[in-house]
């Protein structure tokens, strides 16, 4: 079994959500698995949770510094896209994997703390909060939709981000714990482009199969 690795490079969020969804159909249709790594430009996107009292400036105030406000169909409350960050879409039709929604969500963690591991990095997880974190900071966060067992969405990793954008919201709805980021933790700067091959390795070993790459 193989899966496929997409670099869509740096692109807007409401086009590359477009282009997760005709992958979505493609899978469904019988084509591979397949990770979509992507970059975007300064972003909030609103999940199902959304609470507005977690954006802590009005949007327009938002818009009006140069960050998007998107509502999306994912799970959770609000987060932030943005440089320095590495976007993964693992677009995985789960009755391959177990057909577990819970399984998913955990084996989704697993990936970021192997990847973080390859950085000499403890990644664990911190009940009852989604995401992989580093302490009580968290330098990932996991929001996903399931449909017809198909996965869209996903996880955003903090490699070179400039966690300051971070202060315009409560991330993920989480007053009490901070974010970090690869270079944050490794004092050196990591780019997102060093963090694919790790992730990919990670994907590897908790889903098994091969990556080809196009």
């Amino acid at each position: 079994m193989t899966f496929r690795v997409v670099d869509l490079g740096l692109q807007e969020y409401e086009r590359a959500w477009q282009v997760q969804r005709e992958t979505a159909e493609a899978v469904l249709e019988g084509d591979p698995d397949t990770l979509l790594l992507v970059r975007h430009p300064r972003v909030l996107t609103l999940g199902a949770n959304f609470h507005p009292e977690n954006l802590l400036l009005p949007v327009e105030s938002i818009e009006g510094i140069g960050v998007q406000v998107v509502q999306t169909d994912r799970g959770g409350d609000v987060t932030y896209h943005g440089p320095g960050q590495l976007v993964i879409y693992p677009i995985f039709d789960i009755e391959r994997h177990g057909k577990d929604l819970h399984r998913w969500m955990r084996d989704l963690e697993e990936t970021i703390i192997i990847a973080l591991a390859d950085f000499g990095l403890n990644g664990c997880r911190f009940p009852p909060h989604t995401g992989v974190w580093v302490g009580d900071r968290k330098v990932a966060a996991i929001g996903v939709k399931v449909r017809r067992w198909v996965n869209l969405h996903g996880i955003a990793l903090n490699c070179a981000s400039d966690l300051s954008d971070f202060e315009l919201i409560v991330p993920c709805g989480i007053r009490e714990y901070g974010v970090t980021s690869l270079s944050q933790e490794l004092g050196r700067e990591v780019e997102p482009d060093e963090a694919i091959a790790p992730v990919v390795r990670g994907f590897a070993r908790v889903f098994g199969g091969e990556p080809t790459y196009q």
